[in-house]
């Protein structure tokens, strides 16, 4: 991996960059300066191209892989595999206490939570789209004798917030969540800069712990796997 300024570097040819997006940096532009966001960051890196297209997204807390193409024909064919589910994404999650089985999927459909007071936060519902979510064991251990694990979460499909309502639905919330893990007060808290020192402490880790650890799919006629460490704060909480 190479470390730039703006990112860290995973891979790049003049069709595709693939980078390291930290945790707490949103994909596409807000408000903020030209800094605030992945993809301007990408066009401050490769310069100005109206052909520059992010084809996989992640949410702002979310830290990992990201692939970005240069140019039309490299994003309409990685799109093409990602909308025909040739991709396999693999995440690595720190979630609160241990499941019973070392291996298990989840099979949940998903759909908008009108009950929310967040407008974008979704739930498991029978009317809504099929999901399914496999997860592996890592590790189980203890912080301050409260039990947590690192999961390996393999998604099959690819809805909103999956992962994060599948792990809250099987009793096992992400470390850190603060829209699906404790309460939704917690987002709007930090929505509406109310977070407070209590907070933070409830929540455990700054930002919650959801992190793209590879992709594995088709370019230029190999099969290859883009890789991404989780970064410090993360692999401090499990680490001896």
């Amino acid at each position: 991996m190479k470390y730039h300024s703006l990112f860290p570097i995973i891979f790049e040819d003049e069709r595709l960059l693939v980078v390291h997006k930290p945790a707490d940096l949103v994909c596409h532009p807000t408000k903020g300066d030209v800094y605030s966001s992945l993809i301007s960051r990408a066009r401050l890196y490769l310069g100005e191209t109206s052909e520059l297209q992010m084809i996989n997204r992640l949410d702002r807390e979310t830290s990992g892989v990201v692939l970005i193409a240069t140019c039309r024909e490299t994003a309409r064919a990685l799109r093409k595999q990602w909308e025909a589910r040739e991709v396999e994404k693999v995440y690595h999650a720190l979630v609160h206490g241990w499941p019973t089985q070392d291996a298990f999927e989840i099979d949940a459909a998903l759909g908008k939570d009108e009950e929310s007071e967040v407008a974008i936060k979704d739930k498991v519902r029978a009317d809504g789209a099929a999901s399914i979510t496999r997860v592996e064991v890592k590790k189980r251990f203890q912080v301050e004798n409260q039990p947590f694990a690192l999961l390996k979460v393999t998604p099959q499909t690819g809805r909103k917030h999956q992962i994060r309502i599948h792990l809250q639905h099987a009793g096992h919330s992400i470390v850190g969540d603060k829209l699906y893990g404790l309460d939704e007060q917690f987002y709007l808290a930090l929505v509406y800069g109310r977070l407070t020192e209590a907070h933070r402490r409830a929540l455990i880790l700054p930002h919650h712990a959801l992190h793209a650890r590879s992709v594995t799919l088709s370019y230029q006629g190999k099969t290859c796997t883009f890789e991404s460490e989780e970064e410090a704060w993360f692999r401090s909480f499990h680490e001896p």
